[in-house]
């Protein structure tokens, strides 16, 4: 199971919605088909979306307008597009507009079953990477002026003594203010500190 939702299958052909549902159940992944763009779309917002399948072409709206107004919707969940050798170019554009990948029928069962749950933990560590930053800025607006410049000199290793200098304030002051950054930004000392805001301005993942 991968515990984190429901694998959504939109495809216009009821034979390859049953096929795929059955790949994934014998797999204990659950899966949900949908027969259009528009039936699919409808049933928004869905909680339990963990990863959509969605056929290029199909009846009424195509994949890539469905993928589209999915997105308006605000469902974010990854995209994994199913395309005859015709439509690569269309499934291309696709993952320049956001979409995971693409897989060209026919498709390997393990590499599709492989390929939607790399999707959905990439997509787990992406919100858990973006809910992490939102934490750090809540944190950090919770600083004071003086704190924020107190954080700052603590991130060049500047003791005490030359950060009081530095803002000629009192070792006293220095101390408190040290303490309460160290205490709204949920660590135990300045390397931890460090350590944590380096993290935050590494490489960004998508929410």
């Amino acid at each position: 199971m991968t515990g984190e939702g429901m694998i959504h299958i939109v495809d216009d052909e009821e034979a390859i919605r049953d096929a795929l549902s059955f790949l994934f159940t014998s797999r204990g992944v659950a899966s949900r088909g949908w027969p259009s763009g528009e039936a699919f779309l409808a049933a928004q917002p869905l909680a339990d979306c963990a990863c959509v399948i969605l056929d290029v072409r199909m009846g009424g709206l195509s994949g890539p307008e469905t993928f589209q107004r999915l997105r308006a919707l605000g469902n974010a969940a990854p995209v994994i597009f199913l395309t005859g050798h015709a439509d690569v170019p269309v499934a291309v554009q696709a993952l320049k507009a956001g979409a995971y990948d693409f897989l060209e029928k026919p498709f390997n069962d393990n590499q599709i079953v492989d390929l939607v749950l790399a999707a959905i933990q990439t997509h787990i560590a992406a919100r858990a990477e973006a809910a992490s930053r939102r934490g750090l800025a809540v944190r950090r607006a919770t600083l004071s002026a003086r704190e924020d410049e107190v954080m700052a000199l603590m991130l060049t290793g500047a003791m005490n003594k030359q950060i009081a200098a530095e803002l000629n304030i009192s070792m006293r002051t220095v101390e408190v203010h040290r303490g309460r950054v160290l205490a709204k930004m949920g660590v135990r000392n300045a390397v931890e500190l460090a350590a944590m805001l380096a993290a935050d301005e590494g490489p960004r993942g998508t929410d």
